[in-house]
Order: structure tokens, then C-alpha cells, then sequence
């Protein structure tokens, strides 16, 4: 397969799904009917044939310089925080406090992304059919959208274009309409649990679980200008508080980091959704504008990161959910998963950024210790040509 005219990490993408085909000699018809046949079964399958005594020993100890920064800097970050990271090539995974289930606020766009894409893999929906949107759809917080609506009274896009508002923009208006369009939260947990992704809980949708969060019930007024907020203000702190504390006790929305890290993971090997979807989910992650500082403030030049970010509301100097997940691409096209939750801080938003910035760093780290030795053995060269594609 020739993949140099493509997009690098669309490339990337097929070409690892290639790959990861072949090694499971397995045929699939790509719809979801092997879904029993992936995931862990993959990644156990790696790990099981590569025994410690085969590892070089400067993978061995990359491995473990990476996995002691990683338990440094969640020991070092005060809250409550979740960090995975995953050698997609391998299989190998490290973390801290990785298994704890924590808020996912707005990254939970992804899994309404992949039940559009999962449908129009199965010939159920058309990723070009005009959908319009009213006042009636508006919702809460961050939504681009919602001037063009104001202005207007009705918008038409496509589920493809809302799905780009959604990942991109963080837009809640689109990815509650796209949401609409594949059926409600139901249809995003049938289509999770059907891939063995339901470590992975799906909320009631943004109007009610931010309303619930805020000691709020829903309300339509609340989608224009600062209602919302006006409407916080006046829930009694008492109430507010135990709504709140609720609500991280026991996300509707929570997740794992190493949950997060399995299902990025499963994405970029081609194992949840056809090759065209997954590039096409994949690339459109590439464009995220939000979180600029976040993991992807710490990559390094000629690294590429499609991720997604989350970022839940305050109350009493604490934020519930400040989280950023990402797929990380080397120049020489080795892949990494990364998640970073932190579900309860009041640590400033900068010293949040930092951390997910050095995790960023100490996979990068990882990944040039890991392979300078053979990259130096290398004929210069070949090297050159491999830069050159």
C-alpha cells in the first residue's frame, strides 16, 4: 500500500491499520463484527510474545525512566489526577493513579463522534445530510455556534460538520445536535459497550449533567448570554456544594486514564471504526483549537498530536475536570497515547498546563531513548531517503 500523497497522519493511520491487520490474520469487514477480536486481545497479544529477556536493554531502561517520571510528576501535582501513557508499537503502558475514574467533561465528545462515524460505517448514516439548528438547540458554556443562530434563526450543517465544531471548537450546541442525531446518550453507551469500551460512561448530555452539577434543574432560558451562571449564583452554597461533590464522587461521565489511553489506542490501530472513519476522526482531532497550552504545548518539532480536551466547572477554588487526551506522532511515525484527568485541583491553570506539558516531554523522552541506538546505527543515508517520504 502506497500512502505518501496522504495527509502524514491519515498515512499513519492506514498504514498502522494495515499492519496490525496482518498481524492478526484475521479478516474483518471493518463494521464492528470482529469487535470481540480487538482491543486488549491486541495489545495482550503484544505484550505476551515480547518476554522481558527480548526487550534491549535501552528499551528496558527508557521504560523505566518514564515510568518513574510519570509516578514523580502525579506524586509531585496536588488533587486528584489520572495519567496513562501507551507505547502503541508494543502494547507497553505506564501511569499514575491511572485506573481511578475521573470526570471527562467535554472529551466525551469523542464517543459521540465514533457512534456518528460507527453508523455511517454500517450505512445508517449520511455524513452529508442536512441537519438544521434552531434556538431550540442551543445549550450552555462554550458554543461558537450560537451567534450564528441568534442572528439568523436557523443554521443547516452537516453531521460532518458538526462533528468538526464539536472536536475542534469544543462547540456543546453541535455536539449536542450530533448527539440528537445519533440517537441520545442510549445510542452512544450501546455503541461503547458494543466495542468493549464501557469502562467508558456517557453522561445525560450537557443541559442536564452541567445543571445537575451546579445544583441546577435544566432549563431552556439558560442557553442565552450569562443565564446559566446568574441562575449558579443563586443556588445556596450548601446546595451547590453537595451537588458538586457528588458529581466527583461518582462522574456519570468518568473514565479512566488508562481506560482513555486503551480506546485512543484501539482508534489509532484501526480496531473501532472502518480505515476512512478513522482517518478521517483522527485528522479532524489534529485541528482541536482548544487546549493549545495542554499536552500540546510540550511537543517537540516535527511531532504531531491529534487530542481532545475537557474542562468541567468551579466551585469553591476547585475545578472538576481539567483533562486533555491525545495521540502523539513522531517524525519518524511511531505513535503514543497519552491522558492526563484531573479530576479535582486547585493547583493554577498554568501549573495544570505544565504537568500535561511534561508528560508530553517525558514520552518524547521515552521515544528518543528508546530508538537512538538504533537511529545511530542507521546508514545516514537511509535516514536521509526516510526523511525525504
Amino acid at each position: 500500500m502506497i500512502f505518501s500523497s496522504l495527509n502524514p497522519i491519515r498515512a499513519l493511520s492506514l498504514a498502522m491499520l494495515a499492519a496490525s491487520s496482518l498481524a492478526a490474520c484475521v479478516p474483518s469487514d471493518g463494521d464492528g463484527a470482529d469487535d470481540a477480536l480487538a482491543g486488549d486481545s491486541v495489545v495482550e497479544t503484544e505484550l505476551s510474545v515480547a518476554e522481558e529477556s527480548d526487550i534491549a536493554p535501552q528499551v528496558a531502561e527508557a521504560r523505566e525512566v518514564l515510568a518513574a517520571r510519570i509516578d514523580e510528576l502525579g506524586s509531585d501535582f496536588g488533587g486528584t489526577v489520572g495519567i496513562a501513557t501507551a507505547d502503541i508499537s508494543s502494547g507497553w503502558t505506564t501511569g499514575f493513579n491511572e485506573d481511578a475514574r475521573l470526570p471527562q467533561q467535554s472529551v466525551s465528545k469523542l464517543w459521540v463522534a465514533l457512534t456518528a462515524l460507527d453508523r455511517h460505517d454500517r450505512g445508517g448514516l449520511d455524513l452529508a445530510e442536512p441537519v438544521t439548528l434552531t434556538r431550540d438547540d442551543l445549550t450552555l458554556f462554550h458554543q461558537p455556534i450560537r451567534k450564528q443562530i441568534l442572528r439568523t434563526g436557523r443554521v443547516t450543517m452537516t453531521p460532518a460538520q458538526l462533528m468538526e465544531h464539536a472536536l475542534t471548537k469544543s462547540d456543546n450546541t453541535a455536539n449536542n445536535k450530533l448527539l440528537e442525531v445519533v440517537g441520545g446518550p442510549d445510542a452512544v453507551r450501546a455503541v461503547l459497550s458494543r466495542k468493549d469500551l464501557s469502562f467508558i460512561r456517557f453522561g445525560p448530555g450537557e443541559r442536564k449533567m452541567q445543571s445537575d452539577i451546579a445544583g441546577l434543574t435544566w432549563n431552556p432560558s439558560y442557553s442565552l448570554e450569562n443565564a446559566f451562571f446568574d441562575a449558579r449564583d443563586e443556588v445556596p452554597e450548601n446546595r451547590r456544594r453537595i451537588a458538586f461533590e457528588a458529581y466527583l464522587a461518582n462522574p456519570v461521565d468518568g473514565a479512566s486514564a488508562s481506560g482513555m489511553v486503551h480506546a485512543l489506542t484501539r482508534l489509532a490501530t484501526g480496531d473501532l471504526l472502518k480505515p476512512d472513519s478513522t482517518a478521517l476522526l483522527i485528522d479532524t482531532l489534529t485541528r482541536t483549537s482548544s487546549g493549545p497550552r495542554r499536552l500540546k504545548g510540550g511537543i517537540a518539532p516535527g511531532w504531531r498530536i491529534a487530542h481532545k480536551t475537557g474542562t468541567g466547572q468551579f466551585f469553591d477554588g476547585q475545578q472538576s475536570g481539567y483533562n486533555d487526551v491525545a495521540l502523539l506522532y513522531s517524525p519518524e511515525g511511531r505513535a503514543y497515547a497519552i491522558a492526563v484527568l484531573i479530576g479535582r485541583t486547585r493547583r493554577p491553570t498554568p501549573e495544570r498546563m505544565d504537568l500535561m506539558q511534561q508528560v508530553t516531554r517525558a514520552v518524547i523522552a521515552f521515544d528518543e531513548a528508546s530508538h537512538a541506538e538504533a537511529e545511530a546505527e542507521e546508514p545516514a543515508a537511509n535516514r536521509k531517503a526516510d526523511n525525504a517520504t
